[in-house]
């Protein structure tokens, strides 16, 4: 699931950016890996998202409709990704009850 989530967020910046050396420079790739990946998801979707020409690249009706829904559910991953540490450690934080007891050995001098 996360190679086909890096895939579908990597199409959206594309396609936002409507440029793939905008799109790698953001990511920090090469544009041949990045025309790897959409061209791996498209095949795997078996729909062309984007139309590209040597001077541009726009998502195509499919590729349009698949951003209009994939845009909001990728910002709410990346909430969660930045609210689930914190609220893991909250939950720890507040569960930690008893008596914690060390052990250590003694050196005689």
């Amino acid at each position: 699931m996360t190679n086909e989530l890096n895939e579908l967020a990597t199409f959206a910046i594309v396609a936002t950016e409507r440029s793939f050396t905008r799109a790698a420079a953001k990511l920090g790739v090469s544009q041949s890996a990045l025309s790897h990946t959409i061209r791996r998801l498209e095949q795997r979707l078996d729909l062309q998202l984007l139309a590209r020409t040597t001077k541009s690249v726009a998502p195509t009706a499919a590729g349009a409709a698949l951003l209009k829904d994939l845009a909001p559910a990728l910002e709410q991953i990346n909430r969660a990704r930045l609210i689930a540490p914190s609220t893991a450690l909250e939950a720890i934080a507040t569960n930690l009850r008893g008596v914690c007891e060390l052990s250590c050995p003694v050196r005689q001098l």
